[in-house]
């Protein structure tokens, strides 16, 4: 029964934190709520983002409520999996820690995700209603690659180097995850 709470908690809240952050990523990115995945996430984030909004402004491109957000929903999800599995207490730190890893999980797997699904449209349907939105967001990360790996017989090989990065930083986090 344990495992089925587990579940249900961690698909409900990592979707949350994942579309918090995805909201911080399309605000930063400069993209508009009017966009029909903007309005989504704005639409399944607002209820929690915007009472942050209140003591957390905006500032420039740095949305810090829904930073905020995104952090609280996995602190709450990391207490939840402590209080589920944990034999032993562990410190406040050690759940902050966990759920801070987690996010940046969630962050670096919107990102292969967007990348993966930008491939394969780029060569099934490159004039998808989805494109821009992920051009946009996944063109600040690509363009440093971009200037410095030639392309190859007119393939760009920059989102395939991204993935490996991400992959690695996906290693990287998991090496310094606590174990609770």
């Amino acid at each position: 029964m344990r495992e089925v709470l587990w579940l249900v908690l961690e698909t409900v809240g990592s979707l949350l934190a994942s579309a918090c952050v995805l909201r911080l990523w399309l605000v930063w990115a400069g993209m508009a709520m009017r966009d029909p995945i903007g309005h989504f996430i704005f639409s399944i984030t607002e209820w929690l983002v915007g009472p942050l909004r209140s003591f957390l402004p905006r500032r420039k491109r740095l949305d810090w409520s829904c930073l905020f957000a995104s952090a609280l929903v996995a602190i709450i999800l990391a207490a939840a999996f402590v209080l589920l599995y944990s034999v032993r207490p562990p410190s406040f730190g050690a759940v902050v820690l966990l759920a801070l890893s987690w996010l940046a999980r969630w962050a670096l797997w919107l990102l292969i995700g967007m990348l993966l699904l930008q491939a394969v449209l780029s060569w099934v349907n490159p004039y998808a209603p989805i494109m821009p939105m992920l051009q946009t967001l996944t063109q600040p990360l690509l363009a440093p690659l971009q200037r410095r790996l030639p392309r190859v017989g007119g393939v760009d090989l920059s989102p395939l180097v991204l993935i490996l990065i991400a992959q690695a930083l996906l290693i990287l986090v998991r090496s310094i995850q606590p174990m609770v």
